[in-house]
């Protein structure tokens, strides 16, 4: 039976092979540029569709989407799936200091860029989810307005940066529990803001976007870094999956 989330992955999968006439094609696509603390994540998935045909893909991957419609326990589900089913794949991450002293857009572009370039070999076109080229790119690629919307490796890049950032934050409530980390996942909830109020800063916060708050300083618990912190661009581990 096709269900109506093959029938859409499907869409996802048709969209693709337009652009890369049944060879491999990747895509890329970052998460946590809105947040107020923690690190953009940007990954780049590549499907060889010379070796799977779009009806051998979106059953396995049925449900694909943009990652920021789907349900956690989707992303989830999904997660290992990309993985297995991708001919490779890349995470990248650039933590939150970086993005203070280079501004986001710059970071947010080098870390798609970056995310690119960590593929061995190359792929031959890369879609990027956005409206800007990425500068000094080694990878031919073309920005896709809504591109995890309409481009399944795009869509399956967005849910791998996604579930990698998710879970990184959730470790990183552990470190941090009064701030609520595991829920907001770093974006400026009223939670979130009024926990930076109510115990300051922690390391993990971007600066140049909370000017609105009163500095009152570092939280006190604020006992450890992570590696995360201070590397400009570091290669993730996916995690379990």
């Amino acid at each position: 039976m096709v269900t109506t989330a093959t029938v859409a992955a499907s869409a996802l999968f048709e969209f693709d092979l337009d652009f890369c006439g049944a060879r491999e094609m990747a895509g890329a696509d970052e998460v946590g540029r809105g947040c107020l603390a923690g690190p953009i994540v940007a990954a780049a998935v590549v499907f060889d569709y010379s070796r799977m045909a779009i009806d051998q893909l979106a059953p396995l991957l049925s449900g694909l989407g943009d990652s920021k419609k789907l349900t956690a326990k989707a992303r989830e589900r999904l997660f290992p799936l990309i993985i297995r089913h991708s001919s490779r794949f890349s995470i990248i991450s650039c933590g939150n200091r970086t993005i203070d002293e280079q501004g986001l857009q710059k970071t947010n572009l080098r870390v798609l860029g970056r995310s690119l370039e960590a593929l061995s070999p190359y792929p031959g076109l890369a879609l990027v989810d956005g409206r800007q080229k990425l500068p000094d790119c080694g990878v031919p690629h073309q920005s896709i307005i809504k591109g995890d919307a309409k481009s399944a490796c795009v869509a399956a890049a967005s849910i791998i940066a996604k579930v990698t950032r998710d879970r990184l934050m959730q470790k990183l409530h552990e470190r941090y529990p009064l701030y609520g980390f595991d829920g907001h996942v770093g974006y400026g909830s009223l939670a979130h803001r009024e926990a930076i109020a109510r115990h300051g800063y922690t390391s993990l916060h971007r600066r140049s976007f909370i000017v609105s708050l009163p500095d009152i300083g570092e939280a006190s618990e604020n006992t450890a870094t992570v590696k995360l912190e201070t590397d400009a661009f570091i290669v993730l581990d996916p995690g379990n999956g």
